[in-house]
């Protein structure tokens, strides 16, 4: 995972130094200052975001033990930490979850339970990631005159669209965690003794089978996807490009497809800003007003997630402190 990171940071470095070099700072520095301090209002925005993804990750959680005791501030803060490390952090986008996982699990559920319905919230995701791409995919095909490099990069997207159902097959009536878990044994010494694996694989099984819940659950993370493509809407109006909400749909669309192409690059660091210099030809975005609007997401992830990481690295700390206070 280590080298993985590392290959992946030197691949978005050289995107990220090939798109510097053809850029115009002073017309992007002009769009900025024509933007202003509205650009914050991306912050409290994002907020919405949250919002649904912590509606329907407690809908997977609801027959679990305890689960109605948690309140839901804190799923929602939860939910704002996970998105931070997956996207502040160089973890490959898997440490968000694990963390979720030890979070909920200071609240009384048990690790087992919350880490299966982590697992198929990601498995929701990457569904409704993929049909939020496919739409705005058939949208792009139908109402623009695509080029032969942008087809070739859609091409790619459209083969990895079975990905999540293959998953979802394979853990509906697979083994893999408990798979994973003798590997380890055999690897590394991981403790076996307490088959962790095949529980949560008894976990993950009966999560996926209650079709109702993952429907609703996958709905309110598409409609939290679909939502998030306004803040490009609103973006490009501040920067004096407006645009209809359709092309701001599409965009969102074909650049988080492109950042979950490279997800082996932390943070997706120079694959969005490619994936809308790319995309955004289509609609008449030049390359500055297009890595404008990459910064202000950026801009946006830093500002919303960083109080995510340090409210979470001091409830850490503070749980530390706790048994030292004992022991004196």
């Amino acid at each position: 995972m280590r080298n993985l990171a590392y290959v992946g940071s030197l691949v978005g470095l050289v995107l990220l130094i090939g798109l510097a070099l053809r850029t115009d700072f002073s017309a992007l520095a002009h769009l900025w200052v024509l933007a202003g301090w509205s650009i914050l209002w991306l912050v409290p925005y994002r907020g919405w975001y949250f919002l649904l993804f912590a509606v329907g990750w407690r809908q997977l959680l609801a027959n679990y033990p305890r689960a109605d005791e948690l309140s839901f501030g804190y799923l929602w803060w939860v939910c704002s930490v996970r998105e931070a490390i997956d996207r502040l952090l160089p973890v490959a986008s898997v440490g968000g979850g694990l963390a979720g996982v030890r979070l909920l699990s200071w609240r009384g559920l048990a690790r087992t339970q919350v880490g299966a319905s982590v697992v198929v919230e990601v498995i929701l995701t990457l569904m409704a990631s993929y049909l939020f791409a496919a739409i705005g995919m058939v949208m792009m095909l139908q109402l623009t005159a695509v080029t032969v490099g942008q087809r070739q990069v859609l091409t790619a997207i459209a083969m990895t669209l079975p990905l999540p159902v293959v998953c979802f097959i394979l853990l509906r009536y697979g083994g893999w965690f408990a798979r994973l878990e003798r590997i380890l044994g055999s690897v590394i010494g991981f403790d076996t003794r307490a088959d962790r694996g095949a529980a949560l694989d008894l976990e993950v099984r009966a999560a996926l089978q209650r079709t109702g819940v993952l429907v609703q659950a996958g709905a309110l993370q598409l409609a939290a996807l679909i939502f998030a493509s306004f803040e490009i809407w609103l973006v490009l109006r501040l920067f004096g490009h407006p645009v209809s909400a359709a092309t701001a749909f599409m965009l969102e669309s074909a650049t988080q497809a492109v950042r979950h192409l490279a997800f082996f690059i932390p943070g997706g660091l120079g694959a969005q800003e490619a994936g809308f210099v790319l995309f955004g030809r289509l609609f008449g975005i030049d390359a500055e007003l297009a890595l404008a609007v990459s910064l202000a997401k950026r801009l946006r992830e830093v500002l919303c997630g960083l109080p995510s990481i340090i409210s979470w690295q001091w409830l850490e700390a503070r749980r530390l402190r706790q048994p030292a206070r004992m022991t004196c």
